[in-house]
């Protein structure tokens, strides 16, 4: 039997035990990396939500949705949106102490990879004004419409905000670009959702998309470039901001 339960009533092996109080993402991460290692869960087995590894760990949900956001980077778990998160198949075959965990987990360099992530968006919005179809219009609008419904349930927000980006990516056309675009955002992820805190700022949010979405119906590649490259400033700087919160902290 998998350790998780399809019903994800969760019992983590004894010699795992619990999280020392103060652990960092780092530790949590490699943990869950030993568990994930171990053979005694199956491929493809469905992963308990943040909350309930959390309890298990007796440690804070963001510390947990931090180290999975590290594990998706290094191809170790899978999230399916809507779904849930998945093991792997042949993680048994990876070496886990040849990873780099200094750039993904511990101390990330947040503010450099905003950076990075400004660049390559506004690349991809010129890009994406110059390939995009009807339908890609069509479902770039679903997820603003998503968006636009969603400013007090703040989770679904910024799912519907990370499809509304990875479609843009996806419309540009560059397998590579779309690539960066994923690792990157899934490496802020946390940060992301601790920048959307309240209803003002998913207001300001669905303004800047939909002037985003505009420029890219009216397949105008210097408007596009130059509102993303807006919407990034004020994004980074949400995001630089919420940098002082403890990653392993309740919530």
């Amino acid at each position: 039997m998998p350790a998780f339960a399809k019903d994800q009533s969760i019992q983590l092996p004894a010699a795992l035990g619990t999280m020392p109080t103060g652990s960092t993402v780092s530790e949590v991460a490699k943990l869950l990396l030993k568990l994930f290692t171990s053979g005694e869960i199956e491929p493809g087995t469905r992963l308990p939500p943040e909350r309930a590894l959390a309890a298990s760990l007796g440690v804070g949900r963001s510390a947990v949705r931090e180290a999975l956001a590290a594990l998706e980077i290094l191809g170790i778990v899978i999230v399916k949106a809507g779904s849930g998160t998945y093991l792997r198949d042949s993680v048994s075959e990876l070496l886990p102490q040849t990873l780099s965990w200094g750039l993904m987990l511990g101390q990330p360099r947040t503010q450099e990879l905003i950076q990075v992530r400004h660049g390559l968006e506004v690349y991809a919005a010129r890009l994406a004004a110059e390939n995009i179809t009807d339908e890609g219009v069509a479902r770039l609008t679903g997820y603003l419409d998503t968006m636009r419904a969603s400013k007090d349930d703040l989770d679904r927000f910024v799912e519907a905000d990370m499809h509304f980006h990875l479609e843009i990516g996806a419309i540009a056309g560059n397998v590579v670009l779309q690539h960066l675009l994923q690792s990157i955002r899934s490496l802020l992820r946390v940060w992301v959702e601790r920048a959307l805190r309240d209803r003002p700022h998913a207001d300001l949010a669905v303004a800047e998309h939909q002037l985003i979405l505009d420029a890219l119906k009216a397949r105008d590649g210097d408007t596009a470039a130059k509102v993303m490259g807006d919407h990034m400033l004020t994004a980074g700087a949400r995001l630089t901001e919420t940098r002082t919160t403890p990653a392993g902290a309740a919530d």
